[in-house]
């Protein structure tokens, strides 16, 4: 069975999501698009954000979540306990993000970012494991006690 990544975004980062989508389908993921479905200006971050991170919790797995800037959908995913959200704009903070952090959702700016260095950062993500590093596991439940 093939991992399940669960993807969104808002109407700014709607057309960079189905790249996204579509090159994770290709390398046979099983991707679970929560919206936005179109470029309609009203389909603002916040429920992308909260479906996502739901979603994510549920399933126990990876997201990936793109609006105009990273900023607004990294503000919404990490107000969900259990959600690590980061913006990242490059392959180094991605890979940071995900080996010390432990980071479960990457964030992404849809203006900010080139496709290719978006499909870079993303493999990153997905190929990044976190590290097991007792000061790194201190660190994350310090995070999840002040939640």
């Amino acid at each position: 069975m093939s991992e399940k990544i669960i993807i969104g975004a808002d109407h700014a980062g709607f057309e960079l999501k189905e790249k996204i989508k579509s090159d994770l389908i290709k390398k046979g993921f099983n991707v679970i698009d929560v919206g936005a479905d179109t470029l309609d200006p009203e389909d603002g971050f916040p429920p992308f954000g909260a479906r996502l991170s739901q979603e994510v919790l549920a399933a126990k797995s990876r997201g990936i979540i793109i609006c105009g800037s990273g900023i607004g959908v990294s503000i919404a995913v990490n107000r969900f306990k259990g959600i690590y959200g980061a913006k990242c704009d490059n392959v180094s903070e991605v890979i940071t993000a995900r080996k010390h952090n432990h980071a479960n959702v990457l964030c992404l700016g849809a203006r900010l970012i080139t496709e290719a260095a978006t499909l870079e950062m993303v493999k990153a993500f997905l190929e990044t494991s976190p590290d097991v590093n007792p000061k790194y596991l201190a660190r994350m439940r310090e995070i999840d006690e002040l939640c």
